[in-house]
């Protein structure tokens, strides 16, 4: 008998501790933000362009990429904003009325990467995430959708997007980060949530 609440006490705390360990190992954000800094004049034209906050896409390059434009990681995510030219480049192409995919030499381009990261930022918060109406939680919704999927996100709260949206509007900044913590599928999404946040809080 007590063995099997001794097992049952485990798996509890192995739940609580999983919530909170998105924050660890801890990371430093102030040497890659830094470097992030540097682009900033491109992330300013781009969030002119596209009406998206350069804080945010400085955060994004910095965490992605700590800054170096030309990165390439495992699984094909190329420069500054480690878009994939498959999925986030292709649906860019689509969006401004092009064919195909952009090349690898194409994202190692700063101006084009930070153009194209910020293009596809703009068509998730103006498609799938329409609606969301807190700034703050919009942003946060972004960041996630981003690194995960808009899709990942919303089904977290509903299979329906309508219902997803008005059940990510009755929660505030804080419970949007908590909802992610507890139920996204992606153990990289409150992570990376959290690595944004210090990002932006290190400019």
């Amino acid at each position: 008998m007590k063995l099997r609440w001794l097992i049952i006490l485990v798996l509890v705390l192995a739940g609580c501790s999983s919530t909170s360990d998105y924050k660890n190992p801890p990371w430093n954000a102030e040497a890659p933000t830094k470097r992030a800094m540097q682009w900033l004049p491109i992330s300013q034209q781009a969030g002119q362009a596209w009406g998206v906050s350069p804080r945010l896409i400085t955060a994004i390059i910095a965490v992605e990429s700590g800054g170096n434009p030309t990165l390439v990681s495992k699984s094909n995510a190329v420069g500054l904003m480690q878009l994939k030219a498959s999925t986030a480049g292709r649906e860019v192409y689509r969006y401004m009325g092009w064919k195909g995919q952009p090349s690898t030499s194409e994202l190692k381009n700063p101006e084009r990467n930070i153009s194209m990261g910020t293009a596809y930022l703009s068509i998730l918060e103006h498609g799938v995430l329409k609606g969301i109406e807190d700034p703050e939680v919009m942003q946060y919704a972004l960041v996630v959708s981003y690194v995960n999927g808009a899709g990942a996100l919303l089904r977290t709260f509903s299979s329906d997007r309508k219902a997803a949206i008005d059940e990510i509007n009755d929660l505030s900044p804080d419970e949007f980060i908590e909802h992610v913590a507890k139920h996204h599928p992606a153990p990289q999404a409150p992570r990376y949530l959290w690595k944004i946040q210090q990002a932006m809080n290190a400019m």
